[in-house]
């Protein structure tokens, strides 16, 4: 098996909200591949998608439970602090939950938390750590 990951899907509970919150909020482009069922996005290699939640609980597939908090979160990383301040001002100004402020933390970064919609954990930090390509891949 290859080291990687395809695609990576969050149940939303309205799938025309959760879409419009990454188009408008984000500032991402849906992908051609969309449907009416499913919404994707094209995100350096692989596929972000959001699926509504009613066809998961339907139990085809498998059941997945309604109630709680993620137990991960997805991240973005930025190429400084900088970029970092400049997100979390247009999450402000487009009234996106704001969990925790950017600010240094423990590992040597610098990085705040926000939610979407359906209460995914979206970490946006600079990680002085990484180095990143032309296209904003993780370089190994």
């Amino acid at each position: 098996m290859q080291q990687r990951i395809s695609i990576i899907t969050l149940a939303v509970q309205d799938l025309a909200a959760a879409t419009d919150f990454y188009i408008h909020k984000f500032g991402w482009t849906k992908s051609e591949m969309s449907t009416e069922g499913i919404s994707f996005f094209h995100c350096n290699g692989m596929l972000f998608g959001l699926y509504p939640i009613e066809e998961f609980k339907k139990g085809e597939d498998f059941e997945i439970s309604e109630k709680g908090r993620s137990r991960f979160t997805l991240a973005y990383c930025a190429r400084s602090e900088a970029e970092v301040d400049e997100l979390f001002e247009r999450f402000a100004t487009n009234k996106v939950t704001i969990l925790k402020s950017p600010e240094k933390v423990f590992w040597g970064g610098y990085s705040g938390y926000i939610e979407d919609l359906d209460g995914n954990l979206w970490e946006i930090a600079f990680n002085p750590f990484l180095k990143f390509d032309e296209a904003g891949n993780i370089k190994a």
